[in-house]
């Protein structure tokens, strides 16, 4: 049954029953056959006139309900757990009815139906998800309210009802909207605003319904109320918030506003009344609203922080130079493009100053608006420099009054019309183009060289052609054809975005665009790629560092040449013959720049089609002039050798005669254009203005050295950098070339003629080249691992120069001065000097005379007014600091007493003493009484014994005044006055006079201190019954001092007596005596007065007085010192001086989020699977952060913890100590409250810090708003949450956490990516929007929706996540930060020092990234965690400290780097995100900035936490993902680049410092299997045997020589160097050698051996074959065990293969030279190698947690049958069978090219190569050296093979119904195959050493035939064929598994094993008293 529903038709004038309504829609189902197509927006639908009301003007109930009966519910409905469809447009009336129900039911009501009728008019069908769920329920509300809300009704009509709430709330905003604000104020208004604007709306409804007239107010008042704004309030309810009062936000929003002059303004302003300069580019180019919105706040705000900066003088106007200073940043890039493209820039400027500054706000605008609306297209920044263009031509036309020549009339832009327009006709097309060409990706799996990218796509624009797109842009332009496969001829007409990224998209109107189409026949032709095609080979290493390597391979040539001369002079070099011998090196040369110019053709074939005649023109010619110099060279060498002209020098010179030869002039002429590199290397400044100049000279000649592209040109150092590190390769180079030729080629040249000399006819197998001579085959195993070592031992010395460099910089800047708490204490009083040079702001420069009067000002009074002027700041920031300690639970509350500094206006003590926090003035007073005490000799001499310690002397100092503060409050009467201040002039008065010692009995001292202690006990206590004991105490204490203390007697207490004697005669005798002193009642006043500084200084006095030697190692925790000291460090380090808050640059943090971990849940903290919970674990590692913090919530059992703790306190502690995302948000907020806090210290003279600094954090206080408002101007935090949304749809628990987060911090926004569906006709079926939120009201408020044009993930997920939030970001920086971070206070306090790097250029041009320190705190327990936070602890220090100077090659390699935002969001972001070549997306941000003349600076005196994985399995993930994307950016254009146009010494450290480390990791695993190989072919082809056995080679030492360097590289000792020269730096060198030692016995090298196996397999693998990927670690904090099937698994083709592989080779190695060689030399030779391959194979099981635990061994071998035995298929994943695993793991090769499947094949080979060495070695071969010997062998390898098939077949058909006869058919085989090994045995003399053998042999070829197997598998899939390979394949890996798990189970019967595994995995835990044993036991006893 269908109805046609309309809802204003419900009600009219008959009463209508609700109950009837939802009966109707019941029947219908919510269904509506025929919507109606009304005109109205459907989102606004509820506002029709034709409305019909659904209010009531009686009071009498509409029918019975059917809930007449019930009770009323009051529960509020679900307001956030809303359809996507509908949750935008009708949250807002479902949150404010929950807010207002208690107190106006029948309101709630209203907005309950109304926002019912909003959803029903979006989806009249219900076709949404959850949307008829969602009525339903809504509906069921609405029945059970509505008799309820009437009888409560207060009015006797709804409408009068409404208008009654709404005017409470609106005369409430009237009456608070204009007066002081405060954060309270500030928060009630927003509620306030924020449900009168829903009661607008509602009240707008119900009047036009009922047909009553309209409201007195219009549309213009209803701005008053509340508009969701960001930072800005900008609407007229915002007007007097704090912000909109400061003078810069005033000016900003004034000259936005400025539209006088504008065009078309007329017209516009009928529309939108009060509009401003983006409203008017928004009419004019179709923008979004929402982008109108959010760059408008964008661009106030950069205008309102540039003001304050440039004007000195407060103009009451915008400062010109802040505008200027925006264009210079906006379109510097802009014209440096038109510039290249000899394009005339479009941004035209008035001569007319005041109008000037409008046309430049409105293209800063202009620019800003395409850049906010761009999506994908931000990735492209020269496509938006194309965009630009045009747009501004249009808004220069319409400005300047142009007429159209076509038309005729006033110029408009093109896309101006229509809704939207912008993104619909200008980035809809340009996204299609880029998701078609991404989606050819598919994940990796096709060639890089089949697909456009972003860059080939953005690098079109390089070009002039293209401006062929014309505007508006032509859709049948080659650009936007992205099918290169159809080649069909079309007629050429306009092509519109056909297809949206998942289906149609809106199909464009032809007509609207460029008019009629053409009808001209044309062939749509694919563009390919653009400028570089990444080609998977390994010769683009040697393209992309040509220099570099053919530097090497000429230096190589050359020292072999000259160490084959023996010269024995170095001045015969220069002889003719040797150096004309030497330089046939530049022949090798030619050869090489032909090969480089051959491969560069080929390599960018593809790209043919985008480049320019002139580059194909360049390429021929170069490939012609190497061909030239290639036949020249040799020519002249062949012919003019040993032909010289000689020239005679003068008699006695060293030179001799000079001669050359024909050769050496052809030479000379060669390198001419050598000769002109290196004069542009010497004078950087020329080669810099060459390359950047468009003057034809120099067009010409930059051509002819590079092609002319837009990036890469002018990267020149400056020439003092060009020096520098210059002198650094110069050294290292040096070095290297002395030992390699020293070490590596000489001691090689005598054993290589020895051996060329001998003649071996007699080899041990079958010959297959008997025609070579000389022993080429020795030669070549001799060399290949020395010249392998060659190559890559510029690692090994990069690492050693590295340290000593890194070294030596590190103790310039001042690393390490603070190291201890001894060394903190001998500085913490110089803190506060160095905090006023750098942390506060220099003092105003107003003063004329102030540079005099600091010149002439004696230096103690500066010191003084310094001192007096910082130190109250600074006690003020170290007690926040320390605060902040204790939040975060890093200290208890007494420790928090030792280290505060008393904050009070006596801070500075006459003495002009400090007092110091207690921590550092620890027995000081006990040392100083015991020296007093046992003290011989004069006062002065005491009281300088007391003063060599300055604290000392300070506390004895503190402890006499406080005394007498104390006493002189204490003691009230006026006799006991009388009496102790009588005592105490006494003792002053022999300190005066220097007799104090003659006076005084010291060893009196210690009593009188335990009576002191009493004393200040009890009034600390401050009982009312302890009365008594204070009167006694001080009875006491006098009586001590006047009897004991006084050594003549106290004067005071003489005359007392005999003024008491004196009374006593007169007194009569019945008169009641006097009570005695301080006993009457008003003697004393006790208690002290409740005052907090009086308590606070008795207190701290108490401290002084008791406070031993424990308090010296405060604080106690380790975690806490180490950030003190490193802040208290840092301070003594060169910064900038801090600017003022107001000054200072603004910037943004950005955090990236996807699916990780927010918060621990309540069930996380308290259980677990492996039966330890998160909440057990995490009090055992932070045994000392648990117990402050149960102190911290007053427990003091913990056994009743469960009843007193918040749980939500739980939640957050062990958040806090976690990998989550709070933790990063909690960090990132002490930027904000350091900043508040540091305003403050600006805002306030000293007397109003200490009366009001506690006043920062209340919100009711209004200096905390205005605090809070110009922080909101400096600094904000976007956390990128892209699954946000589909979260709060879903219920995600995670979804109410970031909620959480947002209400905790009111400063935070989330930025999240919006998918729902269509209902548009015409429309794509889903829209995704990019929306930021922020929490209002407990809510998350929506405050900008930007619609996208497709799904924003293209390319790879994190810089496509941090793409679509970056243009919510504010500031002139930005700061990336990951959400494994973490932040501290004290570091936060430098952040304004640090962003003053930006404007302090210390170069041509200021940084624009700026790299810090991070500490890895993930290191405390895990051993592994330590090796990672030690390793990662030396790169982001000594390793990036030498990177940024003097290399100048540091790029950006993660977070936490501050990025110039401005430079960055004009070039690209701050990231690259083309699929799979950009997998390591962060390192392409520094390498793009690079190459686009930005720099990258690096300071250490700032830094930020982070965590890293614990675990070898996470570890090793983390390593592949580094090692894929590696190899990676070995195939990219821009390490192409940086390759091609660095200088050679600045090309050397980009190789060395980012893929060459890998390569070089690949070179020595590849050297080590080269070696083996060569021995193996020297050993069983009988060479090396004949060799000794002739005594005329003697190779060992140099062979040694060779390995002792690779033994190096394995055991990872040099390249762990930089790490050990960083931690002595600061630890300590001490120290750092425990370290280093310790980290050895904990099997250190063993798992950086194992990791080097990681890096080398999958960066060869991946450069091979391709198949990078993202690899999600966890980011666990829980180290627990692993399965042996999840190691193997993650370990088998990357380590357990290769070792077995190397294990066989040494065995085999060493069967066969056991006959003549020792054990020792080869013991000597392969230690390294044994130690690598057991290292592979064992070390996943030695890092395993309980690895050795016979349990668990069990539990695994249970779990290995049964995974290695389930069959796979589809939808089985990996981890549950072997088969799903196995097909996974040779995926790679299914997709790969053919000359990677021919390496593969190549490779493969080596093993039937090992089985040819082998088999003539059998007995059984009898010395037959006969080819058939070989193919007898696989013969017998395929009746092997065969009788395994046959076993398999009859299993599959015989095992089930023929048990018995299978059973049968087995015997009978193995009897065969037993009685055919003892006939040969018998016969043919087979051994048991041939069985080995044969073992030996067919083992790894059965191997090297699994692989060929799946190399063809696409040839033989279909076949029988593979179905065995899958079961051979299977056999192998159960083999593999059963002969690793074998020696785990018998290691786990020795419970010592077990033991010795968990004290080195976990030693910092054992070293830290941890209960490690708990934890890997799982018990549950001591769970949380």
């Amino acid at each position: 049954m269908h109805i046609h529903l309309r809802f204003h038709d419900i009600y009219f004038s008959a009463p209508c029953s609700l109950t009837l309504l939802l009966l109707t829609l019941k029947m219908s189902e919510i269904i509506a056959v025929d919507p109606i197509n009304d005109d109205r927006n459907q989102a606004s639908s509820s506002t029709s006139t034709s409305r019909r009301g659904y209010t009531r003007d009686d009071s009498r109930p509409f029918t019975r309900s059917l809930t007449m009966g019930r009770d009323h519910v009051t529960e509020p409905f679900d307001s956030e757990k809303l359809p996507v469809t509908l949750v935008s447009e009708i949250q807002r009336f479902l949150r404010v009815a929950n807010l207002i129900e208690v107190d106006e039911p029948r309101v709630a009501y209203l907005c309950r139906f109304h926002a019912f009728e909003v959803a029903h008019n979006l989806d009249r069908n219900s076709s949404g998800r959850g949307v008829r769920q969602f009525k339903t329920s809504l509906l069921q509300r609405l029945e059970q309210d509505e008799e309820v809300t009437i009888r409560k009704r207060k009015d006797k009509s709804d409408l009068r009802e409404l208008r009654r709430v709404y005017r409470q709330y609106k005369d409430y905003i009237i009456k608070h909207g204009a007066g002081e604000y405060t954060l309270e104020i500030r928060e009630k208004l927003q509620k306030a605003r924020a449900i009168a604007s829903v009661l607008f709306e509602v009240l707008s409804t119900v009047t036009s319904a009922a047909g009553t007239q309209a409201l007195a107010e219009t549309d213009h008042s209803r701005s008053e109320f509340y508009v969701p704004y960001n930072i800005l309030p900008l609407d007229q309810g915002g007007a007097h918030q704090p912000i909109r009062q400061l003078p810069e936000i005033k000016y900003a929003i004034a000259a936005v506003r400025n539209v006088h002059g504008l065009p078309f303004l007329d017209e516009f302003q009928r529309r939108m009344p009060d509009m401003d300069m983006l409203d008017w580019l928004q009419f004019c180019f179709s923008f979004q609203n929402g982008n109108i919105a959010n760059q408008r706040e964008h661009l106030i705000l950069l205008l309102a922080n540039a003001h304050v900066r440039h004007s000195h003088k407060q103009a009451p106007k915008l400062g010109e130079g802040a505008v200027d200073e925006l264009m210079k940043k906006f379109f510097k890039n802009y014209t440096e493009w038109c510039k290249f493209l000899n394009r005339k820039s479009n941004i035209r400027l008035p001569y007319l100053k005041q109008q000037a500054q409008q046309y430049k706000l409105l293209y800063v605008a202009l620019y800003c608006l395409i850049w906010g609306e761009a999506a994908n297209l931000r990735f492209m920044p020269e496509c938006l420099c194309y965009l630009f263009h045009h747009m501004a031509s249009e808004l220069h036309g319409m400005l300047s009054g142009a007429v159209s020549i076509e038309t005729g009339e006033l110029v408009k832009p093109v896309y101006g019309e229509g809704h939207e327009s912008f993104l619909r006709h200008v980035v809809s097309p340009i996204y299609t183009v880029i998701w078609e060409e991404a989606m050819k990706n598919r994940n990796g799996m096709t060639d890089h060289s089949t697909w456009r990218n972003y860059d080939d796509l953005n690098e079109f624009f390089w070009s002039p052609d293209c401006f062929e797109i014309g505007w508006p842009m032509r859709l049948d332009h080659d650009f936007f054809y992205t099918n290169p496969s159809n080649s069909r001829k079309k007629k050429k007409k306009l092509r519109t975005p056909d297809k949206t990224p998942e289906e149609e998209r809106i199909n464009i109107d032809e007509d609207e665009e460029m008019g009629e189409p053409v009808e001209e026949v044309k062939e749509p032709q694919w563009l390919g790629k653009t400028n570089f095609v990444e080609i998977r080979s390994l010769w683009q290493i040697f393209r992309s560092f040509d220099r570099m390597w053919s530097f090497l391979i000429l230096s190589l040539q050359a020292m072999i040449i000259v160490a084959s001369h023996d010269l024995e002079s170095p001045l015969e070099f220069f002889e003719a013959s040797v150096l004309e011998d030497v330089m046939s090196i530049f022949i090798t040369s030619a050869v090489l720049k032909f090969i480089h110019a051959i491969l560069d053709v080929v390599f960018t074939w593809k790209a043919r089609c985008t480049m320019d005649h002139n580059r194909h023109r360049k390429d021929l010619l170069k490939i012609l002039g190497a061909m030239i110099w290639t036949i020249i060279l040799p020519i002249y060498y062949s012919t003019s050798r040993k032909k010289y002209t000689c020239f005679s020098t003068q008699e006695g010179s060293w030179l001799g005669d000079w001669c050359y030869s024909s050769y050496m002039v052809a030479v000379a002429f060669y390198l001419i254009t050598n000769g002109v590199n290196m004069v542009l290397f010497l004078v950087p400044a020329v080669g810099r203005y060459i390359e950047t100049s468009n003057t034809r000279i120099c067009t010409v000649f930059s051509w002819l050295a590079q092609p002319r592209l837009y990036i890469g040109r002018g990267m020149q150092e400056s020439q003092v950098s060009v020096l520098k590190y210059t002198f650094f390769w110069m050294l290292l180079l040096l070095s290297k070339f002395t030992f390699s030729y020293t070490f590596e080629i000489k001691p090689l040249i005598q054993p290589t003629r020895q051996i060329m000399r001998i003649g071996v006819k007699n080899y041990d197998w079958h010959e297959l080249f008997p025609k070579v001579k000389s022993n080429a085959g020795a030669i070549a195993a001799i060399w290949s691992p020395i010249i392998l070592v060659y190559f890559m031992d510029i690692q090994i010395w990069y690492s050693v120069y590295c340290s000593a460099f890194g070294g030596v910089f590190g103790i310039l800047h001042h690393l390490g001065e603070i190291r201890t708490q001894g060394m903190l204490r001998s500085k913490f009083d110089n803190l506060h000097l160095a905090f006023n040079d750098w942390l506060l702001p220099p003092p105003a420069k107003d003063n004329k005379d102030g540079i005099r009067m600091w010149l002439c000002q004696p230096g103690f009074l500066k010191g003084l007014e310094k001192k007096k002027g910082g130190v109250l700041k600074f006690a003020l920031v170290w007690n926040q600091i320390i605060s902040s300690f204790r939040e975060e639970d890093l200290i208890s509350n007494r420790e928090m007493d030792l280290m505060k500094i008393p904050l009070s206006s006596e801070l500075l003590n006459e003495n002009n003493n400090v007092r110091w926090p207690v921590f550092l003035l620890a027995n000081k007073f006990s040392t100083a009484l015991s020296i007093a005490r046992d003290f011989v000799g004069t006062y002065s001499s005491l009281l300088k014994k007391i003063k060599r310690d300055k604290y000392m002397h300070m506390v004895v100092v503190e402890c006499y005044e406080s005394l007498k503060e104390i006493l002189d409050i204490l003691v009230v009467g006026d006799m006991e006055r009388r009496v102790v201040f009588g005592v105490i002039d006494e003792i002053e008065e022999s300190i005066g006079k220097r007799s104090l010692l003659e006076d005084l009995r010291m060893s009196e001292l210690p009593t009188l201190l335990a009576l002191c202690t009493k004393l200040i006990k009890l009034l600390v206590e401050g009982e009312e019954d302890h009365r008594y004991r204070v009167v006694k105490t001080l009875q006491d204490i006098l009586e001590l001092v006047t009897n004991d203390l006084f050594i003549n007697g106290s004067r005071t207490m003489e005359l007392f007596k005999q003024e008491q004697q004196q009374e006593g005669v007169r007194t009569e005798f019945f008169d009641p005596p006097d009570p005695e002193l301080f006993a009457s009642l008003h003697a004393i006043h006790f208690p002290l007065p409740d005052s907090g500084p009086l308590m606070a200084k008795v207190k701290r006095f108490r401290l002084l007085l008791t406070v031993k030697d424990t308090a010296m190692y405060i604080p106690s925790n380790l975690e806490a010192r180490r950030r003190i000291s490193f802040f208290a460090t840092s301070l003594f380090m060169n910064m900038p001086r801090a600017p003022k808050v107001r000054n200072m640059l603004s910037f943004s943090v950005l955090t990236p989020y996807f699916m990780e971990q927010v918060k621990f849940s309540s069930r996380e903290l308290h259980s677990s699977k492996e039966g330890v919970s998160i909440g057990f674990y995490m009090q055992k590692i932070f045994p000392d952060e648990w117990e402050n913090f149960l102190e911290r919530m007053g427990i003091e059992n913990e056994d009743d913890m469960s009843e007193d703790v918040n749980e939500e306190e739980l939640r957050d502690w062990a958040s806090f100590r976690g990998q989550t995302l709070s933790r990063t948000v909690r960090g990132m907020m002490y930027y904000r409250k350091a900043l508040k806090l540091q305003a403050f210290l600006e805002m306030s003279e000293h007397e109003d810090i200490l009366q009001s600094y506690e006043a920062i954090d209340r919100a009711n206080d209004t200096l905390s708003a205005q605090l809070d408002a110009l922080v909101d101007v400096k600094f904000s935090h976007v956390v990128s949450c892209q699954m946000f949304g589909a979260q709060k749809a879903s219920g995600d628990p995670q979804a109410q956490d970031i909620l959480e987060l947002l209400i905790r911090h009111p400063s935070l926004r989330v930025a999240y990516v919006e998918e729902k569906e269509n209902f548009e006709v015409d429309g794509p079926p889903k829209v995704y929007s990019s929306i930021l939120v922020k929490a209002v009201n407990g809510f998350d408020q929506e405050i900008y929706r930007i619609k996208l044009p497709g799904p924003p993930n293209i390319g790879e997920g994190k810089p496509e996540n941090q793409n679509h939030a970056i243009i919510f970001t504010r500031g002139e920086a930005l700061q990336a930060i990951d959400m494994n971070q973490d932040n501290y206070l004290e570091e936060a306090l430098k952040m304004r020092n640090l962003l003053q790097e930006f404007l302090r250029p210390q170069r041509r041009s200021p940084p624009t990234i700026i790299g810090m320190r991070e500490h890895i705190f993930t290191g405390s327990v895990s051993s592994l965690g330590w090796f990672m936070s030690y390793q990662e602890t030396s790169f982001v220090t000594i390793g990036q400290r030498l990177l940024a100077n003097p290399l100048r090659v540091r790029f950006h390699y993660g977070h936490p780097d501050l990025f110039d935002r401005i430079f960055h969001l004009t070039r690209g972001g701050i990231s690259k995100a083309s699929k799979t070549i950009n997998l390591s997306e962060d390192v392409f941000a520094g390498f793009n900035t690079t190459l686009r003349r930005g720099h990258v600076t690096y300071h250490e005196y700032m830094q930020v936490g982070k965590g890293r994985d614990v675990g070898l399995n996470q570890i090793s993930k983390f390593e592949a993902k580094v090692a894929n994307g590696n190899s990676e950016q070995t195939l990219s254009r821009d390490i192409y680049h940086l390759g091609r146009r660095f200088d050679f010494f600045r090309m050397l450290s980009v190789y060395y410092t980012t893929v060459g480390f890998y390569f070089n990791s690949l070179i020595s695993v590849i050297g080590v299997y080269v070696f083996l190989y060569g021995q193996l072919y020297l050993v069983l082809s009988g060479l090396q045997r004949a060799l000794l056995f002739e005594a005329k080679v003697k190779n060992i030492k140099s062979l040694e020589t060779a390995l002792a360097s690779q033994s190096f590289i394995q055991l990872g000792l040099l390249t762990g160097l930089p790490m050990v020269i960083e931690l002595g730096l600061e630890r300590g060198f001490l120290n750092a050698l425990k370290d280093f030692v310790l980290m050895q016995l904990q099997l250190a090298s063993v798992f950086f051996t194992f990791s080097y196996g990681t890096k080398a397999h999958y960066y060869g693998r991946t450069i091979l074959h391709g198949g990078a990927k993202y690899r999600p670690t966890g980011r666990k904090v829980v180290v627990f065990h692993s399965s042996f099937t999840e190691n193997y698994r993650l370990y088998s083709r990357s380590h357990f293969v290769k070792g077995f592989e190397l294990l066989i080779l040494l065995i085999v190695y060493d069967l066969f030279r056991r006959s003549y060689q020792s054990s020792m030399a080869y013991a000597l030779i392969t230690y390294a190698i044994w130690f690598m391959s057991l290292t592979w194979l064992f070390a996943p099981f030695l890092f395993n947690p309980s690895g050795f635990d016979w349990g668990k061994i069990v539990d695994d071998w249970k779990d290995w049958n049964k995974w290695i035995k389930q069959q796979g298929g589809i939808g089985i994943p990996q981890d549950k069978s072997w088969q799903s695993w196995w097909i996974e793991e040779q995926a790679h090769l299914l997709h790969c090219g053919i000359a990677s499947r021919l390496i593969e094949f190549i490779l493969s080979i080596r093993f039937f190569l090992y089985q040819y060495g082998l088999v003539y070695h059998l007995d059984i071969s009898g010395q037959n050296k006969n080819f058939v010997v070989y193919v007898l062998s696989w013969i017998v390898f395929v009746i092997i093979f065969l009788l395994l098939k046959v076993i398999n077949v009859g299993k599959k058909y015989l095992s089930a119904d023929h048990h018995l006869a299978f059973r049968l058919f087995k015997a009978f085989i193995f009897m065969g195959v037993v009685a055919t090994i003892v006939t040969l045995s018998l016969i043919c003399h087979l051994s048991m050493r041939d069985l080995i053998v044969c073992c030996l042999a067919f083992l790894p070829t059965g191997w090297g035939m699994i692989l060929v197997a799946q190399i063809v598998r696409p040839t033989i899939e279909g076949t029988g064929l593979w179905h065995f390979v899958r079961v051979f394949a299977r056999a192998y890996d159960y083999g593999m598994g059963v002969i690793l798990i074998a020696p785990l189970s018998v290691l786990a019967w020795l419970p010592i094993i077990s033991a010795f595994q968990t004290r080195f995995l976990f030693n910092e835990a054992f070293s830290r008293r941890l209960q490690i044993q708990h934890i890997l036991a799982g018990k549950k006893k001591h769970q949380s």
